[in-house]
């Protein structure tokens, strides 16, 4: 996944825009620098297993749904 846009990071950025914040806003939210976000919505560097799942939950989206794996947005059990 690395070098260039990816899948992760596009929906990343989408999620993002659609909360309407800033990656500053957003990575001060998951407890992150905001280049080390800015890599992710880039596709240059991936999030350990652990931020992946707090991101998910933070969106309340599936990990399958970050990573491309399905198109369905919101997780099994979700409220929106």
């Amino acid at each position: 996944m690395k070098g260039g846009s990816s899948m992760f990071g596009r929906r990343l950025r989408l999620l993002r825009e659609l909360r309407r914040l800033t990656q500053e806003e957003l990575s001060e939210r998951l407890g992150v620098e905001r280049t080390r976000y800015n890599k992710w919505e880039n596709g240059v560097s991936e999030p350990s297993l652990m931020m992946l799942c707090k991101i998910a939950d933070y969106f309340h989206v599936s990990t399958d749904y970050l990573l491309g794996r399905t198109n369905v947005l919101n997780s099994p059990g979700s409220k929106n």
